[in-house]
C-alpha cells in the first residue's frame, strides 16, 4: 500500500464521534482541499460521506486515505455544470445509498484576471462553476430526496464582502450564491430543510496551488492583511460546515458563517494590522490542527 495511505492518526474532530452515524453526506469538489479535509471530518464522525467531482485520481485516492482511517465513503465522478449528469449522480447516490441528509456544495475554481481581460466562455466557466453549478446539485438533493424527507445544505462561498478585484468573476458566482442561499432557506423551510453558507477568507489549502507561480509572492503576502495575523487552515473551516450540518444548528438557516479572521473589516488607516506574535499565540486564536491528513500549499513550501 503507498505509504501515503496507511492508516494515520485519526481527525482530531472537536464533535462527538457518532454525531453522524447513520448520515450520508454529499461534498462536492471532495477530492482536495477544503472538501477532502471536510470529508474526512464526516467520516471520522460516523458519516458515510460521497465524494463529488471531475478528477476520478483525486476522488479515489480520498477515497482510499478514507478506508484507511476506518470511514466510509463512495465516488461519483460528474460535471456539475451539465443537468442531466447532476440529475444522475444524486440519482446514483439515492440507489447506492437511500438516502442523502446533507450537501456541502463545495466545488469551485477561479482564475486571476482583471475584468478588462476576461473573455464571455472564462466569464461563463466561473458563473457556471460557482453557480450553476451548485445550485444544480442542491436542487436535485432536493427534489429527489429533501423535498420530501428534509435535509442540510450548506454552499461554500468566500471572502466577496467588499467584491474580488482581480477575481470580478468568482466575486459574482459568490455573491449569487449567497443570495441562492437566502432565498432557498426560505423556499425550501417548508419541507424541513436547512440552507447556509460557509465563507472561507484566506485558507491555506491546495487551491493556492492552482494560481500561476508568479502570484506566488502575492498569496504570501496576504497574511499581513488579516487581523488575526495569519491564514486560516482547512480544519477550521470544516468545523464551521460540520456545525452548519450538525443538529447544534437547528434554528440556522439562511446565513453565512464567516471563516476569515475579521479580514474584511479591515479598512485603511488602521493601524492594527496584523496580531503581534504574543497575540496569536494565545489560545483562543492560535490555529486548530485537526487535520491529521494536512499538507501545505506548495506555494508556502
Amino acid at each position: 500500500m503507498n505509504d501515503a495511505l496507511l492508516p494515520a492518526a485519526r481527525y482530531r474532530s472537536v464533535f462527538a464521534a457518532d454525531l453522524f452515524a447513520g448520515r450520508v453526506i454529499v461534498i462536492t469538489g471532495g477530492g482536495s482541499g477544503i472538501g477532502r479535509c471536510t470529508a474526512h471530518e464526516l467520516a471520522s464522525l460516523g458519516a458515510t460521506v460521497v465524494l463529488v467531482g471531475r478528477n476520478p485520481d483525486k476522488l479515489q485516492t480520498t477515497l482510499a486515505e478514507i478506508e484507511a482511517d476506518g470511514g466510509r465513503a463512495s465516488v461519483q465522478v460528474c460535471e456539475i455544470r451539465q443537468e442531466d449528469t447532476v440529475r444522475a449522480m444524486v440519482a446514483a447516490v439515492l440507489a447506492a445509498h437511500g438516502r442523502i441528509d446533507g450537501l456541502v456544495n463545495n466545488a469551485g475554481g477561479q482564475f486571476m484576471t482583471p475584468l478588462e481581460k476576461i473573455s464571455a466562455k472564462g466569464w461563463q466557466a466561473v458563473i457556471d462553476t460557482n453557480l450553476t453549478g451548485g445550485f444544480l446539485v442542491a436542487r436535485e438533493c432536493y427534489l429527489q430526496t429533501m423535498q420530501a424527507r428534509g435535509g442540510v445544505v450548506v454552499n461554500i462561498v468566500a471572502d466577496m464582502w467588499g467584491s474580488m478585484p482581480g477575481m470580478g468573476h468568482s466575486g459574482a458566482a459568490r455573491a449569487g450564491m449567497v443570495s441562492f442561499t437566502e432565498t432557498a432557506a426560505l423556499e425550501w423551510a417548508k419541507s424541513g430543510v436547512r440552507v447556509n453558507a460557509v465563507a472561507p477568507g484566506y485558507i491555506a489549502s491546495s487551491g493556492m496551488d492552482h494560481y500561476p507561480a508568479e502570484a506566488g509572492p502575492q498569496l504570501r503576502a496576504m497574511r499581513d492583511t488579516v487581523p488575526a495575523g495569519r491564514f486560516g487552515n482547512e480544519a477550521e473551516t470544516s468545523a464551521a460546515i460540520v456545525f452548519l450540518l450538525s443538529p447544534a444548528a437547528s434554528f440556522i438557516s439562511g446565513s453565512v458563517l464567516r471563516v476569515d479572521g475579521a479580514r474584511p473589516q479591515v479598512r485603511m488607516g488602521w493601524g492594527q494590522v496584523p496580531a503581534s506574535a504574543e497575540a496569536q499565540a494565545r489560545d483562543a486564536v492560535k490555529p486548530f490542527d485537526g487535520f491529521h491528513r494536512a499538507v501545505t500549499p506548495k506555494v508556502f513550501s
